[in-house]
């Protein structure tokens, strides 16, 4: 009989507090049975083991991520519009997300696990997330065969600032956030001038 109160939702919220507290390599079924006060058997009546657990916080973590960016983007309406402004606001959005969720940003990378006929709804939210970052370069004007290259840019140039940042590397003095905006600017200038 399932322990009073588990449930596959339940399990869900269990690992993302793990995963909150003890990052992604932390959020073992170990640690979620612990916090569940079951022993890891137990939790196999829920999901159907590690890939399963992570598939279904990483969709969680990915669904957050895209309304976390859809919001910034919402967030800029100007007048007269502004092109490169919801590109920042994604931007800047992703980096918070980054810096404030770690375990939930590294859920929403990806991995072996995230891919295959198990992971169907994940990829959807996962296509969902991406979709939203290119709605942000339809003002710069590119052209479409150059839609992938931009996407991709804008995610390694965050990526790579939120993972500095979040492993302490950036010790010298100047502002990080200067340096964060400066770096954008550069891309998406770069970006707009094809």
């Amino acid at each position: 009989m399932p322990r009073a109160g588990l449930n596959p939702d339940r399990v869900t919220e269990l690992a993302l507090a793990v995963l909150d507290e003890d990052g992604w390599d932390g959020m073992t079924l170990a640690a979620v049975a612990a916090r569940a006060g079951v022993a890891v058997p137990s939790l196999y009546k829920h999901v159907k083991g590690l890939p399963d657990l992570r598939r279904r916080v990483a969709l969680v973590c990915v669904r957050e991520f895209d309304r976390a960016l859809r919001e910034a983007s919402a967030q800029v309406a100007t007048s007269p519009p502004d092109p490169v402004a919801p590109v920042r606001a994604v931007a800047v959005a992703v980096r918070d997300f980054g810096l404030r969720h770690p375990g939930r940003y590294t859920a929403v990378q990806g991995g072996d696990w995230a891919r295959g006929a198990e992971a169907v709804d994940l990829a959807a939210a996962s296509d969902a997330a991406v979709a939203t970052i290119a709605e942000t370069l339809t003002g710069l004007g590119l052209p479409a065969d150059r839609t992938i290259d931009a996407i991709r840019a804008v995610r390694a140039l965050v990526h790579g600032f939120v993972t500095l940042q979040a492993a302490g590397g950036f010790g010298l003095p100047d502002d990080v956030d200067v340096s964060f905006e400066r770096a954008v600017d550069a891309l998406v200038g770069g970006l707009a001038k094809g």
